[in-house]
């Protein structure tokens, strides 16, 4: 077993290390024998963001559930940040020919005239509204206003789509310009709070009481780029590095497994934390031969899957099922409630959740195939739905939920699209405002020599 798991890492390394050598946009095939399963499982997961979407918004329902008769308090309940992985996911289902130019168009003029008229605090949206009216629910008793960090996900998304469509007809245009005024518009500044960081929440009602100024390494990078972009409401560098990256305090060198790191994560969490601070800000974010004077992100993100898979593979809390092909450790629904799960004694509870290992196929090629063709070949009937592979699932319990998020369902279309052939990277790294972003934060990256 470890002879079979030391070459599986071989493989994927070799992989990895090609895609870094190959030009910007270069994409990786898919072996005949395995691309059936691997659209199946795009299209599948695709359908949460079009068959599933609220049909006032159009954008991504924050749940499913196929196993319960679903609440009606909830049916229209719809988020910020899976909607910005949805529009992605849009982009990859016209690329794809799950449906038509046309159809994805129609579908983009009814979620930006829901996002033009909908709540906003400062151009910021909040983390969840009423499908139906455009109205904030609370996520939590003062969270009731501005969320800057799901907005910034729907940002990316939005950029992307922007990009998709500015060269397109006049209709497509109209579309992007619209977007770039929901862009322009987001005051990234005032969520400074006056200081030399960025404050995730803010509320007209509580103010600045929730008090999370956003530092360290998680899921949260994307907002310190956008943040550092905006034409309109931008910040200067310095809010990234005395706040984001505290003033170099950032740089927490550690390792795992024989995998190294460079970064200090949120909370100083061991083994590199929930697998989704590698995806969620890299949907967009290319991170192929992305640096700066803290990190290395290519390597960072790779690694952290890789800690992910060989943890799970070592199984140190025994629990049954896990293997080099049943692994995956992040936040998703847990057996009781919702939790980050984690490759530690801590965050461990013997839950898998296929968005890690789906999510994570630009950094574990191998790993990740091996997971999709283990759920789906031999544990279809437990693991399977309507809408791509369910959120979760637990041998150990005997817990296998019929359930759907859209922020563990939009990672999966996205990152495998950017795996095979780099669309949204390709998109959101053409934006100018990006570029001269991250030369500000003085950013590497290999398509800042692009025009």
């Amino acid at each position: 077993m470890k002879r079979l798991n030391f070459f599986t890492g071989c493989v994927a390394m070799l992989l990895l290390a090609g895609c870094a050598n190959r030009p910007v946009g270069s994409s990786n095939a898919v072996a005949a024998s395995d691309t059936a399963l691997f659209r199946q499982v795009q299209q599948q997961t695709f359908q949460y963001f079009w068959d599933g979407a609220e049909p006032t918004s159009g954008l991504a329902r924050e749940r499913i559930h196929i196993d319960s008769i679903y609440p009606q308090k909830d049916q229209s309940v719809i988020t910020s940040g899976g909607g910005g992985f949805g529009v992605m996911a849009i982009l990859v289902g016209i690329e794809r020919g799950f449906i038509t130019r046309e159809q994805g168009l129609k579908r983009m003029e009814t979620i930006v005239s829901f996002l033009e008229r909908a709540d906003r605090f400062h151009g910021a949206w909040p983390h969840w509204w009423h499908g139906n009216t455009g109205k904030v629910k609370p996520f939590g008793r003062r969270d009731n206003g501005g969320d800057l960090v799901e907005t910034s996900f729907m940002l990316q998304g939005l950029l992307c789509v922007r990009q998709y469509y500015r060269d397109g007809s006049d209709a497509e245009k109209k579309i992007a310009a619209r977007i770039d005024k929901l862009w322009r518009e987001v005051e990234f500044d005032w969520y400074r709070n006056g200081q030399e960081v960025l404050y995730w929440h803010w509320s007209p009602e509580y103010g600045w009481q929730m008090n999370f100024p956003v530092k360290g390494y998680n899921e949260c990078l994307i907002m310190y780029i956008l943040a550092a972009s905006s034409p309109t409401h931008g910040v200067p560098a310095s809010v990234y590095h005395q706040g984001w990256a505290q003033n170099g305090a950032i740089r927490k060198p550690w390792s795992y497994g024989g995998y190294d790191m460079e970064l200090l994560y949120q909370g100083d969490v061991p083994n590199g934390g929930p697998l989704f601070w590698a995806h969620y800000s890299y949907l967009g974010l290319d991170p192929r031969g992305l640096k700066d004077r803290y990190a290395n992100y290519e390597t960072e993100t790779r690694n952290q899957a890789l800690i992910n898979y060989q943890w799970c593979v070592n199984n140190p809390k025994q629990y049954q099922g896990y293997a080099s092909n049943n692994w995956g450790l992040t936040a998703s629904y847990s057996v009781r409630g919702y939790h980050a799960h984690a490759p530690d004694s801590t965050n461990d509870l013997g839950v898998i959740s296929p968005t890690a290992a789906l999510a994570s196929f630009p950094y574990t090629p191998a790993q990740s195939m091996a997971a999709m063709k283990y759920w789906y070949n031999e544990r279809r009937s437990q693991l399977w739905g309507p809408y791509g592979f369910y959120d979760a699932f637990s041998d150990t319990y005997k817990w296998y939920p019929q359930h759907y998020l859209a922020i563990d369902q939009g990672p999966v279309v996205v990152m495998m699209e950017n795996y095979r052939s780099g669309l949204l990277w390709r998109l959101f790294m053409s934006c100018p405002e990006i570029k001269e972003g991250l030369r500000k934060l003085d950013f590497q990256s290999p398509w800042l020599s692009q025009k």
